[in-house]
C-alpha cells in the first residue's frame, strides 16, 4: 500500500500541480500569445510539485528497503514522456497521480479516523471526591482504583467503574452502540465516556484511563488496522513481485517497438504508456480500502474485529456454535425454588451466597441478588476455586464447601438422588447444588430467560445461508430444551450437559466440515473460543478475558449485532472480489491497447488513476449503511 504524505501537505501539493497544469493547458491551446508564456512555467510546477516528492519517496524506498515501489512507475513513465517531447502529456499523469493519492489518502483517512473519534470522546477531568467528602477537580488521567468520582448529569464517565450510590440513565451508544438509554443503579458498571442523563451518581473506580473499556478499544483499533488480511499480504506481495516484472516488461516492450521499426522516442513513448497502463495501483489499494472502511464501520457500530483477518474469516463462516447462558439468553436469572435438607434456609442460602461471591457466572449473579433480596449477608468462605463448567470450591470454618452441577456433585461423591431434589431436577431450570464433602446440604433452581434479540439474530443467520446452528450449554437437557424452544432451535441443534472440553470437541467436528464460529462469553468458554476458526465474544465492554480469547468482540448484548457483523464481512468479501475484478479487468485493457492499438498516454493515464480513485470509493462504501444498521 503507498506511504502517503501528511494530508495536508499531499492536498498542497496537488493544488499546485492543478494550477500548473491549467497555466500550461491554457499557454498550449488557448488562442492567445500572452498566454503562451505560461506553458513552461505551468509544466515545471506539475513537475516539481506532482513529481519530485513522489520521486524522492520511491526512490527512497528503493534505497533503504530494496523495494521497487509503484510510485516509481509513474515518475519513470511522466520522465520518458518528457524526454520523447511530449511533457504535456508526462504533467497529465502527474496531475492525476497526485489527485489520485490526496483522494486516497483522505478516503482511507476516514477509516483510519475511527481512532481519533474515540480519543475524542474521553473527559479530560473528574470530580473525585476526597477522604474527608470534599470534591475536586482532577485530571481523568490521575484517577487509580478505588477512586469515588461523582457523575453530575450530562457529565461524561472518566474511566471504568461501579456504581456506588445514585441511579439514573446512562447513554453507552459510545460504547456498546445501542441507541436507548440503560438505566443504571448502585451495584451496576459504568464505562468510560459514557454519558450520565439524569440523576448524581458515585461511582468507584476499577480501572484506570489507561486500561480502560476505551483504552483496549483503541488498542484493538490499532493492532487490527496494523493487522493484514489475508487478501492484503498477498495484494503487496503480487504489487512488490508485478512492479518488477512490469518495469522489465516495459524494457522489453521498449526493444521490441524499437526492433520493428519505430524510432526510439516512439519505442520510450509506447514503453511509457505501458508502465502506466499495467502498473498495479488498483490491485493494490483495492483490499485495504474496504478492509480498512468494514473495520471502522463495525467499530463504530460496537463490533471489534481483531484485523482483517477475522474479517475475511468470518464472511466464510457456514455453521455457528452458540454458548447458552449470557450469550443467547441475558443472563439475568432468578432463583425459582429452594430445597433444603436440614431446614434451616437463611443459613444454607448464606454458604451458598459466599461460595458464589467469588464467581462472575451468571447463576451466581442470581444467587447473591436473592441474597441481597432477603436481607441476608454472605458467609464468610475462603481459598475458593472455580472448576469451570461444573462448579466452584472453597472453605469455611466447619471445612470444604463446594456448589455446582450434578458433574461436580458426582466428582465429590455426593448422592443427589433425594426425592426432594430429584423432583428439582425434573423440572426445567438449571439446579445449583450445594455440599460439604460427600453431603448435600441442598439446591436452588435458577431459570433464565431468552433474550428478546436471539430469535431474530439467528433467523437472520439462517437467511443469509448459514448452513448450521447449534446451541451448546452445561445445563439438562430440559432447560435447555426450554430455551431452544423459545429461540426457534430443533432438538438436533441443541447440544446439553456438555463440559468445556465437550464443547471444544464439538467444535472441532463442525470445523471438519466448514468454517465455524464459536459465540461465547469469554469467560468460562475460552478454550471453544480459541478452537474455532473465529471465536466471538458477546458482551465484551469490561471482560478482559473476553477481548483476550476472541477473535470478534461484540461490545453490545444484542444479538442482532453478531448477524449485522456476518453481513458486513460477507458484504466487504463481495466488495473485494468487486475490486480486484474490476482492477485486473481494467489494467488488461489498458495493456492490450498499449501493445496493440497504440493507447495514446493521456488515455492510459486517465483509466489507470480513475480506476484506482473507483476501487478506493467502491470500498468505502462500507462506511455508510452497515453503520446504520449496527448501530440500530
Amino acid at each position: 500500500m503507498k506511504r502517503f504524505p501528511p494530508v495536508d501537505l499531499s492536498l498542497t501539493l496537488s493544488l499546485i500541480t492543478v494550477l500548473g497544469i491549467v497555466m500550461a493547458a491554457a499557454g498550449r491551446w488557448l488562442p492567445s500569445e500572452a498566454l503562451d508564456a505560461l506553458e513552461l512555467p505551468g509544466l515545471v510546477f506539475v513537475y516539481l510539485a506532482g513529481g519530485l516528492p513522489t520521486g524522492w519517496r520511491a526512490f527512497s524506498e528503493l534505497w533503504r528497503e530494496r523495494v521497487l515501489d509503484i510510485d516509481l512507475l509513474m515518475i519513470v513513465a511522466a520522465i520518458a514522456a518528457a524526454i520523447v517531447g511530449a511533457p504535456f502529456e508526462g504533467a497529465v499523469l502527474l496531475t492525476l497521480f497526485s489527485i489520485s493519492t490526496t483522494l486516497e489518502e483522505r478516503a482511507l483517512g476516514r477509516a483510519r479516523r475511527a481512532i481519533e473519534a474515540l480519543m475524542a470522546l474521553r473527559p479530560e477531568t473528574a470530580l473525585r471526591k476526597t477522604a474527608g467528602g470534599a470534591i475536586e477537580e482532577v485530571a481523568a488521567a490521575v484517577l487509580a482504583v478505588g477512586d469515588v468520582v461523582v457523575l453530575r448529569p450530562g457529565a461524561r464517565v472518566p474511566t471504568d467503574g461501579v456504581i456506588v450510590a445514585g441511579r439514573g440513565g446512562i447513554d453507552e451508544a459510545n460504547i456498546t452502540g445501542e441507541s436507548m438509554p440503560v438505566s443504571k443503579e448502585a451495584g451496576a458498571q459504568v464505562f468510560e465516556a459514557t454519558v450520565n442523563l439524569d440523576g448524581v451518581m458515585e461511582v468507584s473506580v476499577t480501572r484506570t484511563v489507561g486500561d480502560s473499556t476505551i483504552a483496549r478499544m483503541i488498542r484493538l483499533v490499532t493492532e487490527a488496522q496494523a493487522a493484514r488480511a489475508p487478501s492484503e499480504r498477498f495484494s503487496e506481495w503480487f504489487g512488490q513481485r508485478y512492479t518488477v516484472a512490469v518495469v522489465a516488461g516495459a524494457m522489453v516492450a521498449f526493444a521490441a517497438f524499437y526492433w520493428l521499426g519505430r524510432d526510439w522516442e516512439q519505442a520510450l513513448y509506447r514503453a511509457a504508456t505501458l508502465l502506466v497502463a499495467a502498473s498495479p495501483c488498483a490491485i493494490v489499494i483495492s483490499v485495504p480500502a474496504a478492509i480498512l472502511s468494514a473495520l471502522s464501520a463495525a467499530a463504530r457500530g460496537g463490533v471489534l474485529f481483531k484485523g482483517g483477518g477475522a474479517l475475511e474469516t468470518l464472511a466464510g463462516v457456514d455453521s455457528f456454535a452458540f454458548d447458552k447462558t449470557g450469550t443467547l439468553t441475558t443472563g439475568r436469572a432468578a432463583v425459582t425454588d429452594i430445597v433444603v435438607l436440614d431446614g434451616d434456609e437463611d443459613r444454607f442460602l448464606s454458604l451458598l451466597a459466599g461460595l458464589e461471591a467469588h464467581s462472575e457466572h451468571h447463576l451466581a449473579a442470581a444467587i447473591r441478588r436473592e441474597i441481597a433480596a432477603r436481607g441476608l449477608d454472605a458467609a464468610s468462605v475462603a481459598d475458593v476455586t472455580a472448576r469451570p463448567g461444573i462448579g466452584i470450591e472453597g472453605s469455611d470454618a466447619l471445612g470444604p464447601l463446594w456448589a455446582g452441577n450434578p458433574y461436580l456433585a458426582e466428582e465429590m461423591n455426593a448422592s443427589i438422588n433425594h426425592p426432594a431434589l430429584q423432583a428439582l431436577a425434573d423440572g426445567a431450570h438449571t439446579v445449583v447444588y450445594l455440599g460439604r464433602g460427600e453431603t448435600v446440604l441442598g439446591a436452588v433452581a435458577v431459570a433464565d430467560e431468552a433474550r428478546a434479540s436471539s430469535v431474530a439474530a439467528l433467523s437472520a443467520l439462517r437467511n443469509s445461508g448459514v448452513r448450521r446452528i447449534v446451541m451448546m450449554t452445561g445445563d439438562r437437557r430440559p432447560v435447555a430444551l426450554r430455551i431452544g424452544a423459545e429461540l426457534g432451535l430443533e432438538p438436533d441443534e441443541i447440544l446439553a450437559g456438555m463440559l468445556p472440553q465437550d464443547k471444544v470437541r464439538e467444535v472441532g467436528e463442525l470445523a471438519a466440515t466448514g468454517k465455524v464460529a464459536f459465540v461465547g462469553d469469554g469467560v468460562n468458554d475460552a478454550a471453544a473460543l480459541a478452537r474455532a476458526d473465529v471465536g466471538i465474544a458477546m458482551g465484551a465492554a469490561g471482560s478482559e478475558v473476553a477481548l483476550q480469547a476472541a477473535d470478534v468482540a461484540l461490545l453490545s448484548e444484542d444479538m442482532e449485532r453478531l448477524a449485522d457483523a456476518h453481513r458486513l464481512a460477507r458484504r466487504a468479501s463481495r466488495i473485494i472480489r468487486q475490486n480486484l475484478a474490476f482492477a485486473i479487468g481494467a489494467m488488461v485493457v489498458l495493456v492490450i491497447g498499449g501493445l496493440f492499438f497504440d493507447l495514446p498516454l493521456p488515455l492510459a493515464v486517465i483509466g489507470h488513476e480513475g480506476g484506482t480513485v473507483l476501487v478506493v470509493l467502491n470500498g468505502l462504501r462500507l462506511l455508510s449503511d452497515p453503520i446504520r444498521r449496527l448501530k440500530g
